[in-house]
C-alpha cells in the first residue's frame, strides 16, 4: 500500500473514531469494539516512521484528544482504551471534546 493511502486510512479512522465516542452515552458504546478500534489505531501508528508522524502528529493530537475527552466526559471508560490513545498524543489536548480552536490548513 502507497504510503499517502496509509495516512489517509489511518486519518480516516482516528476521525471515524473521534465521531463514534462524541457526545455517546455509555449504553451506545460497544466496549469491546472501542477496545478493538484503539489497539488497531495504535498499531498502525506505530508502522509511521517519527518524520512522516511529525507532519501530522498536531493534528491527530487534536483529534484524539477529543475523542479522549469525550469518553472521560460522557462516563467511566475503560483506562486501557485511555492508556492506547494517549500513546499517540504527544502534544497538548483539547480541553474538550468540542475544542475545535486549531486552525486547518489545506493550503501552502
Amino acid at each position: 500500500m502507497h504510503l499517502y493511502q496509509k495516512i489517509y486510512e489511518f486519518a480516516a479512522s482516528a476521525g471515524a473514531f473521534e465521531g463514534y465516542v462524541y457526545r455517546k452515552a455509555k449504553t451506545e458504546i460497544d466496549i469491546q469494539e472501542l477496545s478493538n478500534w484503539a489497539d488497531n489505531l495504535y498499531d498502525a501508528y506505530q508502522n509511521f516512521s517519527p518524520d512522516i508522524l511529525d507532519e501530522f502528529q498536531s493534528s491527530l493530537d487534536q483529534t484524539l484528544g477529543r475523542a479522549v475527552q469525550s469518553l472521560v466526559f460522557q462516563f467511566d471508560p475503560p483506562q486501557a482504551v485511555i492508556k492506547m490513545l494517549k500513546k499517540m498524543i504527544k502534544g497538548e489536548m483539547p480541553k474538550t471534546p468540542d475544542d475545535f480552536q486549531k486552525q486547518k490548513w489545506f493550503q501552502d
